[in-house]
């Protein structure tokens, strides 16, 4: 599915919230850009983290709305006028979810040490962007705790999520589970033999500054 083919699945799925993934050069001024060209087609940003930043460029999310008669395609125009800009992903973006820093999770954690673990699967959707989490116990082979999304897997059918032993980022293919397209997922493991499992439905995949902060999360809450 093209990108104005994803962009018109989401508006007509979910209303005029978005999320929007975008790379853009890492050169003063070039943020400033992406806003007001997004701010000329009538959206309403909600807000902007920097995902990751390289040598020459950046990936960052914009949470933003849309004006009902405005078509989820004019993201598209608006970013193709700033040079050097490409929208990487587009999806559907919970109105409920907000915004959820490293460091807040972390304190919710501190909070209630005993349910650290559960509480990182209940806020990673919301730091990673991602659609669903859930805490596995690898040893048994069952699922500890899941975010309101998450699907319905246990058991045996825990093995399509891999060894869960070390660090890593894959995709499942459609049909993995019933009803379930491409889901990029990522895997962190906890101490006790647990580990964690974020999923994105439809993408994009998970980078490695984002699996380097799923590890420290994860290892603090095993931990705790």
């Amino acid at each position: 599915m093209g990108i104005e083919a994803e962009l018109a699945s989401a508006y007509s799925k979910m209303g005029p919230m978005l999320l929007l993934r975008v790379q853009l050069p890492d050169r003063p001024g070039s943020l400033g850009a992406v806003a007001t060209a997004l701010g000329s087609v009538g959206a309403d940003i909600h807000a902007v983290e920097i995902i990751d930043r390289g040598v020459d460029c950046a990936v960052d999310d914009f949470m933003l709305s849309l004006p009902q008669s405005v078509l989820p395609e004019n993201l598209l125009s608006a970013c193709a006028q700033v040079e050097g800009v490409k929208v990487l992903w587009v999806s559907r973006y919970h109105s409920d979810w907000g915004v959820e820093s490293d460091i807040a999770t972390l304190n919710r954690m501190a909070s209630e040490p005993e349910r650290a673990a559960q509480i990182l699967t209940e806020e990673s959707p919301i730091v990673f962007h991602s659609t669903w989490a859930v805490l596995v116990d690898v040893t048994a082979g069952k699922v500890l705790a899941r975010s309101t999304l998450a699907p319905e897997i246990d058991g045996k059918d825990l093995s399509v999520f891999g060894t869960l032993e070390t660090t890593y980022a894959a995709e499942l293919e459609a049909g993995w589970q019933p009803g379930w397209g491409d889901t990029p997922i990522a895997a962190a493991p906890l101490p006790g033999g647990r580990a964690i499992v974020i999923g994105r439905n439809g993408g994009p995949a998970y980078l490695p500054v984002e699996l380097v902060r799923l590890q420290h999360l994860a290892t603090l809450a095993g931990a705790r």
